[in-house]
């Protein structure tokens, strides 16, 4: 397995959906401890990482957090650590850690269903520009 960086937390993403891209996109402009790094769903190290924890990358609708030798998050979950680790107002997000995972996952699986009908979606995995490069693995 590829050394990581130390202290990053991965985000796992469809690389071709236009949702997935606009929420990197939120998350790199937020990242104020610069926390995160990037990597596509369907890249090689993208799969690789898929193996690696043991999830099928091929019957997963989600984005994945991963904390390299700590812990990985997927669906709502992903969504509410990743809130968290942004901090300031979007901690307030933890909120919805009172509903049960099985409703906010329900909930999350509807959007991931639709997400390429309500958002469209790339031909190919978006190409970062030079300045943000150093945030995609």
């Amino acid at each position: 397995m590829k050394d990581f960086p130390e202290n990053k937390k991965i985000i796992l993403f469809d690389g071709v959906c236009n949702l997935c891209n606009g929420a990197v996109q939120f998350i790199i402009k937020n990242d104020k401890k610069d926390i995160f790094r990037f990597v596509a769903l369907q890249s090689e190290l993208g799969i690789e990482i898929c193996n690696h924890i043991g999830v099928d990358q091929n019957k997963i609708d989600s984005i994945i957090l991963y904390h390299p030798g700590v812990a990985y998050y997927y669906k709502s979950s992903a969504v509410l650590e990743i809130s968290k680790d942004l901090g300031g107002i979007y901690s307030l997000v933890s909120f919805f850690k009172i509903f049960p995972e099985k409703f906010r996952n329900y909930i999350y699986d509807y959007i991931a269903k639709n997400r390429y009908k309500w958002y469209g979606k790339k031909e190919s995995c978006m190409i970062p520009t030079p300045e943000l490069k150093a945030k995609f693995l």
